[in-house]
C-alpha cells in the first residue's frame, strides 16, 4: 500500500499568501477511527485464559491503547517473562480471526476527506502491529487520503511520545502546528509527552472525566461529532492562522 502525502508539491509564499503554513491532523486508528477495542479485549481475554493465567476483561481494558508489550508486563507481572511471548502469539491470531467485525465508526472516513480538504495533513498515528494496521486500513478504505505511521517506525509505544513525534515528522509540522484525536488516557499522556494537543472521543470506553483529567483539550462523543463541530474544534489550528 502506498502512502502519498495530500500534495504532491509544499505550498510556496504566494499560494499561502503569507499565511501559516498548513499543519497536520494526527488521528488515532483503534477505538477512535475505527471500532475495534472490544474486539481486542475479547481477543486478549482469550489469549490470557488459553495461557492458564486469566485477566479480568475490564482490567484489560483499561491497558488498551498502551504499547502490547506494557500491557503485558502490567497484567502479567512476574509471569511476564515466561508467557508474554504467548499470549501476545495467541492475540493476534484470535484478533485477527474477529477482523471481519471490524468497523469505521460514522463519520470516520468523512472526517479524514474533510480535513483533506481544509489543507491539513492527514497522519494515522497507529501503534498497531503490521498485520493488524493492514486489516485496519482496508477497513477504513482511505488510503488516497493519508499518511500512515505504524509500530514499525517507532522504538517506544504510548504512552511514550515516539509515535507522535514520528507522525509529526512524516508530515513535516512542528508540534504547534499539529492536533492529535484519540481515545484512551494513554494517547494524551503520548501528546502531553510530544507537546502536541490532543482531543479525545469516547468511543473506545475512557470517560470524558478521565480524558480531561490526562489534559485533552476537548472531548467529543465519536468522530461523528467532531465532523459536525469541525471548523469550531481545536483541529481547526492546522488549516488557519489562529
Amino acid at each position: 500500500m502506498t502512502e502519498p502525502r495530500t500534495s504532491d508539491a509544499p505550498r510556496t509564499s504566494d499560494e499561502n499568501d503569507g499565511a501559516a503554513p498548513p499543519g497536520a491532523v494526527l488521528l488515532d486508528i483503534d477505538g477512535t477511527l475505527v471500532d475495534s477495542n472490544y474486539l481486542h479485549v475479547h481477543a486478549w481475554t482469550e489469549a490470557f485464559a488459553a495461557a492458564g493465567r486469566p485477566v479480568d476483561a475490564w482490567r484489560i481494558h483499561r491497558g488498551i491503547g498502551m504499547g502490547s508489550g506494557q500491557l503485558l508486563d502490567d497484567l502479567l507481572g512476574p509471569d511476564a517473562e515466561r508467557l508474554a511471548g504467548q499470549v501476545k502469539d495467541e492475540h493476534a491470531r484470535r484478533y485477527l480471526e474477529l477482523a471481519g467485525l471490524l468497523r469505521p465508526f460514522d463519520g470516520a472516513r468523512d472526517l479524514v476527506r474533510a480535513l483533506v480538504d481544509r489543507g491539513a495533513a492527514v497522519v494515522l498515528a497507529t501503534s498497531a502491529a503490521p498485520d493488524e494496521l493492514e486489516k485496519l486500513r482496508e477497513v477504513l478504505d482511505v488510503d488516497e487520503h493519508v499518511l500512515v505511521v505504524g509500530a514499525g517506525d517507532v522504538e517506544e509505544a504510548k504512552p511514550e511520545p515516539d509515535l507522535v513525534e514520528s507522525a509529526l515528522r512524516k508530515a513535516d509540522v512542528p508540534p504547534e502546528r499539529a492536533v492529535f484525536v484519540g481515545d484512551s488516557r494513554w494517547d494524551a499522556i503520548a501528546c502531553a509527552r510530544a507537546d502536541v494537543p490532543c482531543v479525545g472521543v469516547l468511543t473506545g470506553g475512557t470517560s470524558a472525566t478521565e480524558l480531561a483529567e490526562e489534559g485533552v483539550v476537548a472531548v467529543y462523543d465519536d468522530v461523528a461529532h467532531l465532523l459536525r463541530e469541525l471548523d469550531r474544534s481545536p483541529l481547526a489550528a492546522a488549516w488557519s492562522d489562529g
